[in-house]
This record gives C-alpha cells, structure tokens and sequence, in this order.
C-alpha cells in the first residue's frame, strides 16, 4: 500500500499557514479545521515547517500564555520530515515512529500534493488487513 492510495480516499487537501502568522491565527485554525498540524509557509510559499497541537502544547507549558502572541516560525517544527506518494505506508510510519511526529508532508517533484496523519496511515492499514481476513474467510467457506 501507498501513501497515493492513502490521498485517494483522504483527498489532497493540505491547511497552511505564513511562518510571520501569531501562534493564536495558527491554534485558530486548527480548531476552524478541526486537524491536529498545519503546514507552515516560507516567505515564498515553500513548505518551511509544521505547526502541530503538540507544538502548542509544548509552548504553553514551557512560556505560559505570552506563546499565543509569538509567531508561528518560533515554534514550528523544522526541518520537514516529508515523504513522496510513491513511498509505503508501513516505511513512513516507521518514520513518524522514529521521528516521533504524527504528520508527514507528501512532497512530489518540489510540490507540496498533500499530508497524511498518524491516523490515516493507521486506518488504511486496518481497513488492508480487515480485507485479508475477509477474503481468508470467504476462501475458506468455499472449501468447507
């Protein structure tokens, strides 16, 4: 399995925001778009980072409520931790195993064509094996 086919079904849709935004548009738009990272722009729209829940989180235990004021560059992770729609499922979550990160930009040719979650790459491995075992029953019952 893909991270393509995981697009597929997921769609290509990617949040982003400027690396110059307050930290408080970026929790705002987390919450607007109920996801847990967003892609963060350069000066160039070039993919510079990800802002996650846990980025926040982080922030606000280390700096108390003066983080919602500083920009989202100061607290972003970087550098992208990125994988291309041709890579497999299990070899990026092994990477955001790694890694420890729970978002992963697709980048194809310099394109930034899409994101995928923990949680996607999850799903789309449960919904593959729940299709193995099907299959394996109906097999099975055609023998008996």
């Amino acid at each position: 399995m893909l991270i393509s086919d995981v697009l597929l079904l997921k769609g290509h849709a990617v949040v982003r925001i400027s690396d110059t935004d307050s930290v408080r548009a970026a929790v705002q738009r987390l919450a607007e778009h109920r996801i847990g990272a967003l892609v963060v722009e350069d000066q160039w729209m070039h993919p510079a980072g990800v802002f996650s829940e846990r980025d926040f989180i982080n922030a606000i235990a280390s700096r108390g409520a003066v983080a919602l004021d500083l920009t989202v560059h100061d607290l972003m992770s970087a550098p992208i931790i990125s994988c291309q729609s041709s890579d497999r499922v299990d070899a990026v979550l092994a990477t955001m195993t790694l890694s420890r990160i729970r978002h992963v930009p697709v980048i194809d040719g310099g394109q930034l064509t899409g994101i995928v979650s923990i949680g996607d790459l999850v799903k789309q491995r449960l919904d593959e094996k729940e299709l193995e075992a099907n299959v394996l029953l109906d097999i099975t019952r055609m023998r008996a």
